[in-house]
């Protein structure tokens, strides 16, 4: 699943490759992944306007049109889904190439397009997106701020890393490599973390999102290849755990992380 360091990676190449270029047309007739809109919604709002920007919280990212005088277009890649702008692609790691895939469409009005493409059709685009339910983005959470949200309640640390709510960006494969650099348990009650325990797992999370960034994706952290049965952690050499955190599948060395 594309996470914080795929969607701005995808983000700065809209922006990059979008920037400044009128929109034709849209085709946002997948209605699946253009839900709530009615076909053509996406169109009439958008259609001659200039792409002034793209921003982003966490996974979700958004097209600024008119320079914030026009509506803002949010996407969501979901589990699967990549951005392709004038034949370069960012977001899920693996290069898509059956047009079949394609969910929007987005013409400029001097040649090439804009296409959100995704086998699983999780994706989203929604208009005027609402960020009210976000937390703080993780690059950009403060060391109070990560006190206050993280630091809390009976639950495992794992499933406050991934809230969105409380902190906006991590998913599955980033939290995991950020809790083994940090030597924590997923499982460990977040609330029982003193703050210079919640200080250590901050750093290593902007740590993690740094490498990420420079290496292209998390898929290439450090533990992630370890993420499988009968592997031994790279550190220490225990054998790598298996578990559901929040639903979710988790890799951790008990040696390492108690």
């Amino acid at each position: 699943m594309p996470e914080l360091p795929e969607v701005e990676k995808a983000r700065a190449l809209v922006e990059k490759k979008a920037g400044g270029r009128i929109i034709e047309s849209v085709d946002d007739s997948d209605t699946y992944v253009c839900r709530p809109h009615a076909p053509g919604e996406l169109h009439d709002a958008l259609a001659g306007r200039t792409v002034t920007g793209a921003g982003r919280v966490g996974k979700s990212f958004w097209l600024e049109t008119d320079g914030g005088e026009g509506p803002e277009l949010g996407l969501h890649l979901g589990m699967a889904g990549r951005i392709i702008v004038a034949g370069e692609g960012a977001g899920h790691p693996k290069p898509l190439r059956n047009p079949a895939w394609d969910r929007l469409t987005i013409a400029f009005a001097d040649g090439g397009a804009l296409v959100m493409r995704d086998k699983r059709r999780l994706s989203r685009a929604v208009l005027n997106p609402d960020r009210s339910n976000l937390g703080p983005d993780a690059e950009r959470i403060t060391r109070e701020q990560f006190r206050r949200r993280v630091g809390r309640g009976r639950g495992p640390v794992k499933a406050r890393l991934m809230d969105q709510a409380t902190i906006a960006g991590v998913g599955n494969l980033l939290a995991d490599e950020t809790l083994w650099q940090a030597g924590i348990s997923p499982l460990h009650p977040a609330g029982e973390l003193d703050h210079a325990e919640l200080d250590h797992l901050r750093r290593e999370l902007r740590a993690a999102t740094r490498r990420a960034h420079r290496l292209g994706g998390v898929h290439k952290g450090q533990v992630i290849p370890y993420r499988r049965r009968g592997a031994s952690c790279p550190h220490c050499g225990e054998m790598m755990e298996r578990g559901k955190v929040g639903g979710r599948t988790t890799w951790w060395c008990p040696a390492c992380q108690p």
